[in-house]
C-alpha cells in the first residue's frame, strides 16, 4: 500500500465517514440503554449534553468501546497515526504559578533554566536525523518577546528545513502579545514568516472560568483560549485542542468543554486533534485534585470521539497515560499515539513514568499489539504512508572461543 494526502481540514478522514458510520452501527446490537445515542448516531445527528452524560453513565465500558471504535472506524479504518516528532521546552521560567504544574520555576529558583537558541539547535541536533517535527512549549519568560520566538524558529528552519515548527499554546501567545505590545494578527504573521507551522492544544485545562480560577489562576479565560486559536486558525494556522480532567471539575464541566471546542470547529474546521489526560496528582499541588482511574480514562476517550463529530483525530497521550493504558484506548475511539517524542519534561515531572526512548518499531508494535494499522503522518495531517514494521538489526556477535582443556 503506497502513502496518500490530504487536507488539513480532513486529516486523512473519510469525507464519508458518516454513511460508514450508520452502516457499521447497523450492523451491531446495542443495549436498550444506549440505543437512543445509536439511534442518534446512525441518522447523522449530533450528541448533546444530555446524550454524553448517558454515555459517561453507561455501565457496560466494553459497549461504549465499541461504540467509539466504530465511529473512529468510519474515518480511519484500522488505521492509527503517529510521527517522529521531539519535544523540547525552551524554558521553565514562568511568571504564573498553576497550581497543577510540576514544571514552572521563578528566575531566582536552582534548576530555573532558559535556553539560548544556540543551546536550543544544539539539543535539536541530537534528534535532527530521526525526527520530522520539533514540539515547544515552555514556561512564560518574563524577559522574551516575539523576537526571541522569531529568532529561534527562522534559526531552525535555517538549519533544518525539514523540520515542522509546533509551538506555544495559547496562553504563551497571549503573553506575546501583552510584552511584545502587538496585536494577535500582526503576532502571527511574524511567527508564520519565520517558520511557525502549527499550535499545540496545551492550555485549555477546563473552560469554566470558576474552575480556571482555583487551578490556574492569571491564564488565559475561556474565551481567550477559543479566541486565540480562532484567529490562529484565521491565519492559516491549524491546531490541537485539549482538555486536562480529573482536578475538580464534573462531567457536565467536561462535555461543555467538548462543546466548546465542537463549536470553534464548526466555524474553522482547523482544529485537526483532541488530547484528553488526566491530572497526575500528587499530595501537595493540587491535594483536593480527584484521581481519575483507567476506566474513567477509557470512558474520558470513548466519550470525547463520540461527542466530538468535527475534531478528526482523538489522541491516546502516551506521555502521559502510559503505554499501556495507551494501547487500549486505540480501541476507546482513539486513533493517534502522538509520535516518537525523544524527550519531555513536563508530564514527567508531574509523574509520568512513560518511555522517552521510543522509536518508530516500538511505536508501530504498540499499534499492531491493539490490532491497529500504524500509519505515519506528517505533523498537519497532509501526508501519510503505511509504517512497515521490521524488527531492528541485532549487532553481530563473534563466537567464543572455548580455549580451556
Amino acid at each position: 500500500m503506497t502513502g496518500w494526502k490530504s487536507t488539513m481540514e480532513l486529516a486523512g478522514s473519510d469525507p464519508n465517514w458518516k454513511e460508514n458510520l450508520s452502516e457499521l452501527l447497523s450492523g451491531q446490537q446495542w443495549s436498550d440503554e444506549i440505543s437512543p445515542v445509536v439511534n442518534k448516531l446512525k441518522v447523522g445527528q449530533r450528541l448533546n449534553l444530555e446524550d454524553g452524560l448517558k454515555l459517561f453513565h453507561h455501565a457496560d465500558l466494553f459497549e461504549l468501546g465499541m461504540l467509539a471504535t466504530s465511529s473512529k472506524k468510519s474515518r480511519f479504518g484500522d488505521n492509527v497515526f503517529f510521527n517522529s516528532n521531539v519535544h523540547i521546552n525552551q524554558t521553565n521560567i514562568c511568571v504564573l504559578s498553576c497550581k497543577f504544574c510540576a514544571f514552572s520555576r521563578t528566575k531566582r529558583s536552582k534548576d530555573a533554566y532558559a535556553l539560548s537558541i544556540e543551546q536550543y539547535l544544539a539539543e535539536l541536533e541530537k534528534y535532527s536525523s530521526m525526527i520530522d517535527e520539533v514540539h515547544s512549549v515552555g514556561g512564560l519568560h518574563p524577559d522574551w518577546d516575539v523576537e526571541y520566538y522569531c529568532d529561534l524558529f527562522s534559526s531552525i528552519k535555517e538549519r533544518f528545513p525539514s523540520i515542522s515548527i509546533k509551538a506555544l499554546t495559547a496562553v504563551e501567545i497571549k503573553h506575546l502579545c501583552k510584552i511584545s505590545s502587538m496585536p494577535i494578527d500582526q503576532l502571527f504573521k511574524r511567527l508564520i514568516d519565520a517558520g511557525l507551522g502549527s499550535l499545540p492544544g496545551g492550555g485549555a485545562e477546563i473552560l469554566n472560568d470558576k474552575i480556571r480560577d482555583k487551578i490556574c489562576f492569571g491564564k488565559e479565560t475561556s474565551k481567550e483560549y477559543i479566541d486565540i486559536h480562532r484567529e490562529a486558525h484565521k491565519a492559516g494556522i491549524p491546531s490541537n485542542c485539549t482538555m486536562l480532567f480529573g482536578t475538580i471539575e464534573d462531567l457536565s464541566d467536561r462535555l461543555n468543554h467538548m462543546i466548546q471546542l465542537r463549536e470553534l470547529a464548526d466555524e474553522t474546521s482547523l482544529f485537526q486533534c483532541f488530547v484528553p489526560y488526566p491530572f497526575l496528582p500528587d499530595s501537595t499541588r493540587l491535594p483536593e485534585a480527584q484521581l481519575s482511574t483507567s476506566n474513567e480514562t477509557l470512558r474520558t476517550i470513548a466519550v470525547s470521539r463520540l461527542m466530538l463529530d468535527n475534531i478528526p483525530h482523538i489522541k491516546a497521550y502516551r506521555m502521559n497515560i502510559g503505554d499501556y493504558l495507551a494501547e487500549l484506548a486505540l480501541n476507546f475511539g482513539a486513533d493517534d499515539v502522538d509520535g516518537t517524542v525523544g524527550r519531555e519534561s513536563i508530564m514527567h515531572l508531574a509523574g509520568a513514568t512513560s518511555s522517552l526512548d521510543y522509536d518508530k518499531y516500538q511505536l508501530g508494535k504498540l499499534i499492531a499489539n491493539a490490532g491497529c494499522i500504524p500509519v505515519i503522518r506528517d505533523t498537519k495531517y497532509e501526508n501519510f504512508s503505511p509504517y512497515v514494521i521490521k524488527s531492528p538489526q541485532r549487532p553481530r556477535r563473534l563466537k567464543v572461543i572455548n580455549t580451556e582443556g
